[in-house]
């Protein structure tokens, strides 16, 4: 169905045919492969050349891999790579596009501040989405005069590989633009959950939100060590809780720990232990050095002396418990939502179906000792977890 010069489908949502990705960064030339991948035209822009160049360069290393693997062929890849332009021109970037993908750093002015801009530059049809981890979108809409337009759209890293994609409601989203978005991320190959509330942290990096704090509430109190309770992980787990801390960056967890504390609870102000780490430049993996050292690669995790303080299903207990909070607050109303969720953004068996296996008094009891241990409220059980009814 053809409406104008715009395409429409079966259902009367419009059919994407260009995108334009905002952010030439990790995620952002990430987002721009996927989509030249799927078939889709792609502006990919930067405020920089350096910066477009290095994420074009990422590209086609990345689909040279693709290439060598035999998953695509050469043709294939010079056929992707001719539907992507690389610009530093926004509003040569825009001024076509269906889609527009924002995916620049976590600083809520300078979202706003490129969404006005998008806004004045891209045609009216144009949905407007942004990556954030777990700023709030609504906020986000209020830079433009298309609030029914905007949506966030947040994959997760690296983009080309992993299948979760996050699609949510800001206060005014209209259902049209969400199943545009859900649609492109099928096309995409990924795995679509619909996030029904703008909520911080939407749903995946929420309910790992109370695990995060207990790890530096362990770092903080000196013990167990991050090994020795790491040690409890080691060979069910592809990276350990400390680990993975590590690997993703200790600043960004003490940033989001820091948004937590100002939009969910207190009991997330970042503990001196992190800070102290950030403060000393020990970042983690990209430092090479954080709570455990990086410089000769991948670090050895000493698994010899396992803490018997904490057992795994301390951290399931945070999980299901913040899941159920999801489901009270009505950021989603599905339980299986949420196990699709955490399935695909960090793979393993989803928190109510492990609940199910585990069973919720033992895991109402484990969130009740680790309230009393830390004087964290947060971590106390919901109503919907004692009630433990739940069904997926």
């Amino acid at each position: 169905m053809i409406t104008g010069q715009y395409h429409y489908n079966e259902e009367g949502y419009m059919e994407v045919k260009k995108i334009a990705v905002i952010g030439a960064g990790a995620m952002g030339n990430g987002i721009a492969q996927v989509g030249i991948m799927a078939g889709y035209k792609v502006a990919m822009h930067d405020v920089e050349q350096r910066f477009v160049d290095r994420g074009l360069s990422t590209i086609k290393e990345s689909l040279a891999k693709f290439v060598g693997k035999g998953k695509i062929t050469q043709e294939q890849s010079d056929d992707m790579l001719a539907r992507l332009t690389p610009t530093t021109d926004l509003k040569a970037a825009v001024q076509d596009a269906d889609l527009i993908i924002e995916a620049v750093f976590e600083d809520m002015a300078v979202k706003k501040q490129i969404f006005g801009d998008i806004d004045g530059l891209a045609p009216a049809h144009a949905i407007l989405a942004s990556n954030t981890s777990s700023m709030s979108i609504t906020e986000i809409a209020t830079a433009t005069k298309r609030p029914d337009k905007v949506v966030g759209m947040h994959f997760f890293n690296p983009a080309v590989l992993m299948k979760l994609v996050e699609v949510i409601y800001a206060q005014k989203s209209s259902d049209a633009a969400i199943q545009t978005v859900y649609d492109v991320a099928k096309q995409m190959k990924k795995v679509p959950v619909i996030v029904r509330k703008d909520s911080p942290g939407f749903i995946y990096n929420r309910v790992n939100a109370p695990t995060a704090l207990l790890l530096q509430l362990i770092l903080d109190k000196g013990s167990p060590t991050p090994a020795q309770f790491d040690a409890i992980f080691k060979g069910f787990m592809p990276m350990t809780p400390f680990e993975l801390a590590d690997y993703v960056g200790l600043d960004i967890t003490m940033h989001t720990q820091e948004y937590y504390s100002k939009t969910l609870s207190k009991d997330y102000t970042p503990r001196k232990a992190l800070v102290d780490l950030v403060k000393a430049g020990n970042l983690g993996k990209k430092t090479g050095k954080g709570i455990y050292d990086w410089s000769a690669g991948r670090p050895t995790i000493d698994t010899s002396n396992p803490t018997t303080e904490f057992d795994a299903t301390h951290m399931v207990a945070l999980q299901v418990n913040e899941a159920t909070k999801l489901l009270e607050e009505g950021v989603t109303d599905s339980p299986a939502d949420i196990d699709l969720a955490m399935a695909n953004g960090g793979g393993g068996i989803g928190p109510f179906t492990l609940a199910k296996n585990i069973g919720y008094p033992a895991l109402v009891q484990k969130c009740n000792e680790l309230a009393d241990k830390f004087g964290v409220s947060v971590f106390r059980p919901t109503k919907t977890m004692q009630e433990g009814k739940i069904e997926v």
